[in-house]
């Protein structure tokens, strides 16, 4: 079943190599509506305006939320016990259909997120989203041996954080003020 919700907002312009396979980066983006943006480093949900510009009644926002806020903590967590309850929550049916599986529904939007997120499990490619350590921002990683921590290593723009070089430079500093004087 296709994934009707495109990336709208979160993930404008250059996503600086993070950008998830096909129908899984619409949930790159759902998990990425909440936020620690650089400038005030605080936890700010967006996931209002996502609802908005993608014109999902209450009921349907109100399960996308909860969904999305299990699958973050899976992807910060690394545990998936979570999908369970929601395929039986949601009732996601597999289907043979055109010589691959696709997923049945009646769940909305909720229903096509979770689809995808299962359909990512069977690839594997799934496991490649991961959440910064330090900023939360969730990134799919493209490397070969799927080691990437960091969100990024240098700025990717005005509103760039350069996570991966800030921890560095913290070791660093911190293995500097341990040395010492000779």
């Amino acid at each position: 079943m296709r994934n009707r919700y495109s990336c709208l907002m979160v993930n404008s312009g250059d996503s600086a190599g993070q950008v998830a396979p096909a129908e899984l980066e619409p949930v790159r983006t759902l998990l990425n509506s909440w936020l620690i943006p650089n400038d005030s480093r605080q936890p700010t949900d967006r996931f209002g305006e996502l609802a908005g510009e993608l014109r999902w009644r209450r009921s349907e926002a109100a399960l996308v939320r909860e969904l999305r806020d299990d699958l973050r903590r899976a992807v910060e967590s690394g545990e998936a016990g979570c999908l369970n309850r929601w395929i039986g929550r949601i009732d996601l049916r597999p289907v043979v259909e055109e010589g691959g599986v696709a997923y049945r529904h009646e769940a909305g939007p909720a229903g096509d997120y979770l689809a995808a997120v299962v359909s990512a499990v069977g690839t594997g490619t799934w496991k490649r989203l991961k959440a910064c350590p330090d900023c939360r921002w969730i990134f799919y990683d493209n490397t070969r041996n799927g080691s990437k921590r960091w969100c990024l290593m240098y700025a990717g723009g005005p509103d760039g954080r350069a996570c991966g070089t800030i921890a560095k430079v913290r070791r660093y500093r911190d293995r500097q003020a341990s040395r010492p004087i000779s």
